[in-house]
């Protein structure tokens, strides 16, 4: 297996992806124990989703983990998230006001762990860690009818870059933040008896005229699988998820030359 490397540390000693992919591993664990527990519904998202069902576990290349979850159940979450233990800190909006609401709504960092990622217009504005994390989406109700979807997608978008804009300036911009907040809770209670859901609007970076939506009942009830050497859960119908999700092609590998890790500038484990 390709090792990926990240990282040579001056005593000589290097990080691969494959060490990355132990650690995140290690929290996934952590975190779907406390969800089985609680009887709190999740997923694999994107291409954790797809190294699911593609590699039985990790992309070889992938360097970060993502799962979801629906409104209610990720605020359900919230409340019992410290019960993950010492081992982790949680940063969020809703306890910490510095976090960046144009990230996913959850990161769950392992402390005695520094990541430092490609994406410096994004960077961390919580201080109290910068360790190796999972991502949490926010999935809502959704429509495919654009006349009703697009008017609070689209000014989304039009917050987005005002926020990012402010928040490099050191400046942080509170009452856009609850604006846009709010706007995505509008459009989830708007579109609460639809058949449909997707990334909640506060992901706002993919084109607004093709959202991520899918049918409910292609992801719910959601279905565990293999993945290394564990089970964990994915989406009922993968390849409905996957082809919205990812490509239809999702099932070939991309050349050789595209298989690099892509979120990592720096890394100590």
């Amino acid at each position: 297996m390709e090792s990926y490397l990240l990282k040579t540390n001056p005593d000589g000693s290097q990080i691969t992806v494959r060490d990355v992919q132990m650690v995140l591993l290690e929290m996934l664990k952590d975190i779907d124990a406390l969800c089985r527990k609680h009887n709190i519904p999740y997923f694999l998202n994107g291409g954790s989703a797809l190294g699911a069902v593609r590699h039985q576990g990790f992309i070889p290349w992938d360097d970060d983990a993502d799962i979801s979850m629906m409104i209610d159940d990720y605020r359900a979450f919230q409340k019992i998230a410290h019960q993950l233990g010492d081992k982790y800190i949680i940063h969020c909006f809703e306890t910490n006001k510095r976090y960046n609401v144009l990230i996913p709504g959850m990161k769950i960092r392992k402390k005695g762990t520094y990541l430092k990622e490609v994406n410096s217009l994004l960077g961390n504005r919580c201080t109290d860690s910068d360790g190796v994390f999972v991502d949490v989406f926010v999935y809502d109700y959704a429509t495919p009818n654009h006349f009703l979807d697009l008017p609070l997608r689209l000014t989304n978008q039009l917050l987005m870059p005002f926020i990012i804009l402010f928040e490099n300036l050191k400046i942080n911009p509170l009452p856009l933040k609850y604006w846009f907040l709010g706007n995505a809770r509008l459009y989830g209670k708007l579109n609460r008896k639809s058949k449909y859901i997707g990334f909640d609007l506060t992901w706002t970076f993919k084109t607004p005229f093709h959202p991520f939506i899918f049918k409910k009942e292609d992801i719910y009830p959601v279905q565990y699988v293999p993945f290394e050497d564990t089970m964990l859960p994915i989406a009922a119908h993968p390849h409905e998820y996957l082809c919205t999700a990812i490509a239809p092609t999702y099932g070939t590998l991309p050349p050789v030359e595209a298989r690099l890790p892509k979120h990592i500038v720096d890394i100590r484990l």
